[in-house]
Parts: C-alpha cells; sequence; structure tokens
C-alpha cells in the first residue's frame, strides 16, 4: 500500500511538471510569435484583421470599396499586405526615380524622359542589375515564404512572419516600441499608396506626350 501510495504521488507529481513544462513553452511561444509580428496580434473582429494603415491612417476604418478584403482569411489579408507593401516600396523608389533620372544626373550618357531610358542601359549593367533583383527577392522569398510542398504553394507565408518586415534595417529606423511601429507602418502603407497611383500617373502622361515630367533637363 505505501508503495502503490509512492507511485501514484510520483505519477500525479510528474504529470503537474508535464502540464507546467507544456504552459511555460506555450506562453514563451506565444510571446516570441507576438514578438516577431511586432506585437501585432490578429483581431478577426477588426478590419483586416487590425493591420495598421487599413484606412488611410492609424486607427482609422478599412477603404476598400471592391471588397478585396472581404471574407479573406488571416493567411489571404497578410499575402495581400505583403504585396502591397512591397508594391508601395518599389513605387516610392520609382517616383524619386522619375524625377532624378530626368534631372542634370545622367550617367552613361542616359537622357530623355525616364521611360525610354531602360533601353538605353549598357547591357552589362542591365544584367548585374537584374541580378541583384534577383538576389533580393530570393532573400524575401526565403524570409517571409514557406517552401512549396504537398500542403502549400508558392505563395504561403510564414506563420511568424510579419508581412514586409524582412529584417534589412541597416540605418536602424524601425521604431522599438510596438506602438511607434504600427504608426510608422500605417505611414509607410499611406505613402506607398500614394506613390503607386502618383508613379502609374507619370508613366501614364510619358506614355501619351513623350516629354519629361518636369523642365528638369540641363
Amino acid at each position: 500500500m505505501p508503495r502503490l501510495l509512492t507511485l501514484l504521488t510520483s505519477a500525479a507529481l510528474v504529470s503537474m511538471a508535464s502540464a507546467f513544462a507544456l504552459t511555460t513553452t506555450g506562453t514563451a511561444r506565444a510571446t516570441a510569435l507576438n514578438a516577431a509580428m511586432n506585437g501585432w496580434v490578429p483581431d478577426e473582429s477588426k478590419d483586416c484583421f487590425g493591420l495598421p494603415g487599413a484606412g488611410f491612417g492609424l486607427g482609422s476604418s478599412a477603404f476598400d470599396p471592391a471588397g478585396f478584403s472581404s471574407g479573406r482569411s488571416l493567411e489571404e489579408v497578410k499575402r495581400l499586405r505583403e504585396s502591397e507593401i512591397m508594391h508601395g516600396r518599389v513605387a516610392m523608389m520609382a517616383t524619386v526615380g522619375y524625377l532624378v533620372g530626368e534631372s542634370g544626373i545622367h550617367p552613361f550618357g542616359i537622357e530623355g524622359p525616364a521611360n525610354d531610358q531602360l533601353q538605353q542601359v549598357p547591357l552589362p549593367m542591365f544584367a548585374a542589375f537584374s541580378v541583384a533583383i534577383m538576389g533580393c527577392e530570393l532573400i524575401r522569398a526565403s524570409k517571409g515564404f514557406v517552401a512549396p510542398g504537398a500542403d502549400t504553394d508558392f505563395q504561403t507565408l510564414r506563420v511568424e512572419y510579419y508581412p514586409g518586415d524582412i529584417g534589412f534595417d541597416p540605418l536602424n529606423l524601425k521604431p522599438k516600441s510596438d506602438a511607434n511601429f504600427a504608426k510608422r507602418q500605417a505611414q509607410e502603407v499611406v505613402n506607398g499608396r500614394l506613390a503607386m497611383i502618383g508613379a502609374a500617373g507619370m508613366c501614364a502622361q510619358e506614355l501619351v506626350n513623350h516629354q519629361t515630367i518636369l523642365p528638369l533637363q540641363f
């Protein structure tokens, strides 16, 4: 009898310890995931699961008259945000590139409207530029996307990946607090949307009149 009681007590203690260990592991995992997501906790009751910048600013309601995000799952919303923020970053660089490329800075003898400049780039530089872009995209894919397999496709994002946060911050500009990060994220998304409209407008204008955006040619 005493031996049976000892065995039962030991079994109970082991079960309690295992439960505590699982709870601690689960808490640590949740904390790590929250940190990886920059403090963002998906909330089904909010537009776009509460992602910053869903509207025109921080905390505003989503502007989605076409219903692109309506009825989407968390994975789909994250993928849409990934596409939006990456295209916004490219558009912001393109907007600056239109004006700088059409100013007095003309490497390799490139000149004229920005729409006509790509074909003027020397072939070695064009090849190097293409390889650099491919390398950047491969790095982004390895950090944010799950390798395609039987249960996933090439558009499946990692669970712990925050859309657009590939860890590239050489100037250490990323805010340290979650609140400041959400504010900066909303600013980036809104400015990216404006840049996409601006870059498309400049491209369309030059296709129509074949002239530079501003009289910056010297």
